[in-house]
């Protein structure tokens, strides 16, 4: 009877321990990324609890998703790395049965986001934005004039011009599929090349800027513009906003602006997926649906200062975003916009040898 009521004990554990497994769902997201009270409501409407990490480039994603066995349920990744690890088998297919509120995404952007994944098949757009130039208004014109306009990659990529911004500091992203094709597209080439020569063209760009250049990450520029740390930053555009009302809580008379290149800009869709072995898949799906509610996306682009794909979300969102060109790019800026290139394997090891080279001067 003891051997019995053990055994039957044992078994009553193990089914509350994987019956509370099942109750957790993981994520791991882009850093400061999602609305201060995003999860808590997820939470409170579900019953679900979230371990919630965080990375800040696409190259760290997708080592783990390639590695297979993550342990997370929903990842964020960039449009163009999301095309190649759906050819690697990495995401299952949506179940869009658990996901009423697909009714509430753009039709148009959806339908931008299914050029990387047909038939929007295995992801749905988290936000989007573009890659520009963050700023310190007022050191920026401090050394270049006050009647000099930010409209364009000079400012980072003429070296005469970012050398007199060195002293207040330049940051670039550590993003080698962002950085080359942009010094690319400075230099008249299609930013979308794979030729060899022209990814060449664009590091050794990014060489004779290098010196002007204080480092390279994908994060830290945020409280760095706001504090006044550095005054000029290549960014991604909701970092930058965050930068700015970081800097106007705070009070310290550093002004944050924003820009779209003249030259143009990569566009880019961040979507949400689930790992073919995610361990909660059911979870992952109510977390999607749940980013999907028109407010829940609403008070996410309304925290971090990122352009959504959720239209029925606009109305909701703070004039203050939807007026501004810099979130909301215009036709005219629209026109001059470029999509994330995939890159075969060769590719890929001539851009990580090319970015090694930059990075280091070796």
């Amino acid at each position: 009877m003891k051997l019995r009521l053990t055994t039957a004990l044992i078994a009553l554990t193990a089914a509350g321990a994987v019956q509370a497994q099942e109750n957790i769902l993981r994520i791991y997201n882009w850093s400061d990324y999602i609305a201060e009270d995003t999860l808590e409501k997820f939470t409170a409407a579900t019953g679900i609890e979230v371990t919630y990490d965080v990375y800040d480039s696409n190259e760290v994603l997708e080592a783990k998703m390639l590695a297979g066995s993550s342990g997370y349920d929903v990842v964020v990744p960039t449009s163009d790395f999301l095309q190649r690890q759906i050819a690697a088998g990495v995401y299952m297919p949506l179940d869009k049965s658990k996901l009423p509120n697909l009714a509430n995404m753009d039709a148009d952007l959806m339908a931008g986001a299914a050029a990387y994944d047909p038939d929007n098949e295995h992801a749905v757009i988290y936000m989007w934005g573009t890659t520009g130039i963050g700023y310190n208004v007022a050191a920026v014109a401090e050394r270049l004039g006050e009647d000099y306009e930010v409209d364009s990659w000079s400012l980072i990529f003429d070296p005469e011009t970012s050398a007199k911004l060195a002293d207040c500091g330049i940051s670039v992203l550590d993003a080698p599929t962002e950085m080359i094709p942009a010094a690319m597209n400075y230099l008249g080439l299609d930013p979308n090349s794979s030729d060899k020569a022209d990814l060449e063209a664009g590091a050794a760009l990014l060489e004779t800027v290098r010196p002007n250049i204080r480092y390279f990450h994908s994060s830290q520029y945020i409280s760095d513009l706001a504090n006044g740390d550095t005054c000029v930053a290549v960014g991604w555009s909701g970092d930058v906003f965050q930068a700015q009302a970081r800097a106007a809580e705070a009070e310290n008379d550093v002004e944050i602006a924003y820009v779209i290149p003249k030259e143009g800009a990569l566009q880019w869709f961040d979507m949400m997926a689930i790992p073919a072995d995610a361990p909660n898949p059911d979870a992952a799906h109510a977390f999607i649906n749940f980013v999907m509610d028109a407010q829940i996306t609403a008070d996410i682009t309304n925290y971090v200062w990122y352009a959504n794909g959720n239209a029925a979300s606009m109305s909701l969102v703070d004039e203050e975003i939807t007026s501004d060109p810099g979130i909301f790019p215009t036709e005219a800026a629209k026109a001059g916009l470029w999509a994330s290139t995939v890159y075969d394997a060769r590719t890929d090891r001539t851009i990580t040898r090319l970015w090694t080279r930059v990075k280091t001067g070796q």
